[in-house]
């Protein structure tokens, strides 16, 4: 069985919420598909459909999969689109009924008939599916199908997973067993461990750069969402809540910007409850971000991209964190846990529940807050097994195909659990531990296969039928 490499950047990536599987992956996708008919000539197009299937069908709507898709086919991109070009530009489209192919080809495309959400159907390789069908002038057609398996992560029918995913690593990890091991034999770290193989794809500047790049994103959506209120869209009339507890917690004290912000926050002092609040304002300020369609990083999914950043927030202004290298090291590690869940189970939630994003999420950042403590691998990989030992069986149910309820409250959750976990982890002996990292993912994939289809993100059980609301009003 061939390897998959597995790179930081694969595990955080800069987009668009609401929802890493149900938007990014399909834009992606999207993106990809118009490679595919360049080869053949935009100008020679006649028509294009898309056909949503299983869960992207069924919380499409919720979690903006139509308007992921028809931006992916105008060209655009997830990392630079503007987001508040996002309403007028669908509204165009919907109005005029013409669509602009890779702003090349005009086309005649409505959305609410060249759009098909087959609730019913679901293709048998992953839940997450969508087909792109195509005519040309030539009288060519085309499909390709294309599967967007959690974490914005798009696997094409029929393809390999291609040369970049088999790059020959000097530490290739499958297993904590295997980085375990690695840093057994070389003294290293978790995180050292992880830049030596970032090595292979590109210098160790610039993964630094790149790393700093995704730390930019998670500050700066931080910030954002701790200072927007309102009503979060879709219909469901969530109310944000980070920012009147920003305003709550900073008391009247005066910042301009970050850094002030921070300082403020510090000023604070470190009592329990003040830090609680905290991490859950920065939490539910992420969150509240992602449901709004704002620029998020999937860590590892859209669904739970609060997690990771609530609990590096809290090393940065409680532990003296504020540092680049400490910020490099934080992330690199919390990307190799990811990677372990990733080839060992599963970041979909229509997959695996809930378990596989904040779940994964928080056994993260619980091992990354223990590097960045100062703890061992031993400790980081205990506090990794503790955070998704208490997620198991988490279901994905949200209210309406929306990423707000139960979503947004259960990012703080899990951030929570991460510190918690951290802390446990670096006042006990990892070697009187009776159970593995492994061996928690071994069972959340089996867990996820014994689950019910209905809270595997179909918005068909769970929380999701408690309130009065259809798919069709969001």
């Amino acid at each position: 069985m061939k390897q998959e490499s597995i790179s930081v950047f694969d595990i955080f990536k800069i987009g668009i919420g609401p929802s890493s599987s149900h938007t990014l992956g399909p834009w992606r996708a999207a993106q990809r598909f118009i490679q595919s008919i360049q080869k053949k000539g935009i100008e020679n197009v006649l028509s294009v459909k898309v056909l949503l299937y299983g869960s992207l069908a069924k919380t499409g709507k919720g979690h903006g999969t139509d308007v992921a898709v028809l931006l992916g086919l105008c060209g655009e991109d997830p990392v630079t689109f503007d987001v508040n070009q996002i309403t007028p530009r669908m509204e165009t489209i919907s109005n005029h009924k013409k669509l602009r192919l890779n702003g090349e080809k005009e086309l005649v495309f409505d959305p609410a008939v060249d759009v098909v959400f087959l609730f019913d159907e679901s293709l048998p390789f992953h839940p997450n599916a969508l087909t792109f069908l195509c005519s040309f002038s030539t009288g060519e057609e085309i499909a390709e199908t294309y599967y967007s398996i959690g974490g914005g992560f798009v696997v094409k029918e029929g393809e390999d997973l291609g040369a970049d995913a088999h790059a020959a690593l000097p530490y290739p990890i499958e297993k904590a067993a295997d980085l375990l091991a690695a840093c057994q034999k070389t003294g290293l770290n978790i995180s050292e461990i992880v830049m030596l193989n970032e090595n292979v794809w590109r210098t160790e500047a610039e993964t630094h750069e790149g790393v700093m790049k995704i730390w930019g994103v998670m500050r700066d959506c931080t910030y954002r969402g701790s200072h927007i209120g309102g009503e979060l869209p879709g219909g469901l009339n969530v109310t944000r809540r980070a920012a009147a507890l920003n305003k709550k917690l900073t008391d009247g004290k005066p910042y301009n910007n970050y850094d002030e912000w921070i300082e403020v926050i510090r000023s604070g002092g470190q009592s329990f409850k003040y830090t609680l609040d905290w991490v859950s304002c920065f939490a539910l300020a992420v969150n509240e971000e992602n449901a709004a369609f704002s620029r998020v990083v999937t860590a590892p999914t859209n669904g739970a991209a609060g997690v990771v950043p609530a609990v590096l927030q809290y090393f940065i202004a409680f532990c003296n964190g504020y540092e680049e290298k400490k910020i490099l090291k934080f992330l690199l590690t919390a990307s190799e846990i990811g990677s372990i869940f990733k080839k060992g189970a599963t970041l979909s939630a229509a997959m695996g529940g809930c378990q596989a994003e904040i779940g994964v999420s928080s056994s993260m950042a619980a091992a990354a807050l223990t590097e960045a403590l100062g703890g061992s691998v031993d400790q980081c990989l205990m506090a990794g097994e503790i955070a998704m030992e208490h997620h198991l069986g988490l279901t994905c149910d949200p209210v309406g195909g929306l990423v707000q309820v139960p979503c947004i409250e259960r990012n703080t959750m899990g951030a929570i659990k991460a510190i918690t976990a951290a802390q446990l982890a670096l006042q006990s002996n990892p070697g009187k531990a009776r159970i593995t990292l492994d061996q928690v993912v071994n069972t959340m994939w089996e867990t996820a296969q014994d689950m019910n289809h209905k809270y595997k993100e179909t918005a068909e059980g769970g929380l999701a039928v408690q309130l009065p609301i259809s798919l069709s009003e969001c």
